[in-house]
């Protein structure tokens, strides 16, 4: 009878802290981000730091549009692409975050690739090149393979006809892949 009870407050405290622990780690990730900006600066009022980022961003975004700022962030760019370590370092995350925002977003497209020769067995990714022609692999294409709870992924080089379209749109195919099939699909 004990054993009972004892096995059923351990499947409700299991099942609590798989809804509690996601909630409070992302308000302790949020907190510390807050805070740590909110710390920048020696004036001490809330929410004051994430203002004056979301300001400067802003700023900076609109100054690198204009005619005449356009040439020193050009320069400044040429610049960083020049210095060995820094550029693979700048050029790594423009590339990230260039493939999920602005003019050149890169995970524009889900795919299905298959894996097998019965086709049952696929794998979701997003193609990042369809056309290989240029390094000479007429028919295949580049498709970008992001690993389930983790910021990396695996980029492979595919024939065409392995890779096949996945009607979803882009977010939501993300998010089942990041997730590991877990969340995502009910928006599908």
């Amino acid at each position: 009878m004990r054993q009972r009870i004892f096995t059923k407050i351990a499947s409700f405290f299991f099942r609590g802290l798989l809804f509690v622990a996601p909630i409070a780690f992302t308000i302790l990730v949020i907190q510390a981000v807050f805070n740590w900006l909110d710390g920048l600066l020696p004036v001490n009022i809330p929410g004051l730091g994430i203002l004056i980022l979301v300001s400067a961003i802003i700023g900076v975004g609109y100054l690198g549009t204009t005619y005449f700022m356009k040439p020193f962030f050009e320069m400044f760019e040429h610049f960083i692409t020049k210095v060995p370590l820094l550029s693979l370092i700048y050029n790594s995350i423009k590339d990230l975050v260039g493939a999920f925002v602005g003019d050149k977003k890169k995970f524009n497209e889900p795919v299905m690739v298959q894996f097998d020769e019965a086709g049952k067995i696929f794998k979701p990714g997003f193609i990042t090149r369809s056309n290989l022609s240029k390094v000479n692999m007429e028919g295949f294409c580049s498709v970008y393979m992001p690993h389930s709870y983790n910021f990396s992924g695996n980029i492979l080089v595919v024939r065409n006809e392995l890779v096949h379209p996945w009607d979803v749109n882009s977010t939501d195919a993300m998010k089942f892949i990041v997730s590991g099939g877990v969340s995502g699909i009910e928006d599908m």
